[in-house]
């Protein structure tokens, strides 16, 4: 279990804190929902949590089976829905190391797709996440 802490701040702006590590994150409202958009919105860090989830789980998996895929990178487009307000989709794109073999690929390829966040989102929102070998 980890407890966070936020704060409201004003202007829709928050301020969070992981009182595992004490480390800070700010958010604001998007412009489009009458914010100044100075900062990532809650709706971005979802978007942000599952890329870097994937990247994370697809890393514990190749670092057990003793393969490097340091400098590894990831992208996501958040589309959001209206009606009610709620994120439609997050694309995923990923770039992996040229060097993995094809049974390393469909290993790692299978992790990002059971990570925590991915898993935990509603069956609602598109995920899509393709993979790249570079």
């Amino acid at each position: 279990m980890v407890k966070m802490n936020v704060v409201y701040e004003g202007k829709k702006h928050c301020s969070l804190r992981h009182e595992p590590s004490q480390s800070v994150i700010e958010t604001d409202a998007p412009r489009d929902n009458q914010g100044l958009g100075e900062r990532f919105s809650p709706t971005d860090l979802v978007g942000a949590a599952l890329c870097s989830c994937i990247l994370t789980t697809m890393a514990l998996v190749a670092e057990r089976d003793g393969l490097n895929i340091e400098g590894a990178t990831g992208s996501v487009v958040k589309e959001m829905a209206s009606s009610p307000r709620r994120i439609k989709s997050l694309t995923v794109a990923i770039t992996l190391p040229a060097k993995l073999t094809e049974p390393q690929r469909q290993k790692l390829e299978h992790a990002a797709r059971a990570c925590p966040v991915h898993a935990s989102l509603h069956p609602d929102v598109e995920k899509p996440i393709s993979f790249s070998y570079a």
